[in-house]
């Protein structure tokens, strides 16, 4: 049983940074998923896929995993490549190059 720590990123379908601040633990699959023949559908016997816990720090989230002696993996969050720029940014008055069509 192996636990991931890591600040989840921004989606793509969504603008703002919700559900981004918190570290989420979560644990890593010890069984695959097995298809159902008849529907279709995946299924696990590993309950412990569904669980997600969300921590306000890393630190917390650590923490918990040598409180309880739960492996763990750590991903560091990474930072945005570029910075969002909003479409009235095209016409402020400060802007370096002239704006055309």
């Amino acid at each position: 049983m192996t636990a991931r720590i890591y600040k989840p990123a921004k989606t793509a379908m969504q603008s703002g940074f919700a559900k981004t601040k918190d570290w989420v633990l979560d644990f890593e699959p010890e069984e695959p998923r097995i298809v159902e023949p008849l529907m279709g559908w995946t299924s696990s016997s590993d309950m412990r896929q569904q669980v997600r816990l969300r921590f306000a720090s890393k630190d917390d989230a650590i923490a918990y995993c040598e409180r309880l002696a739960i492996a763990y993996q750590l991903f560091e969050a990474k930072q945005p490549a570029r910075r969002g720029i909003a479409y009235a940014d095209n016409f402020a008055f400060k802007r370096r190059d002239a704006w055309t069509h």
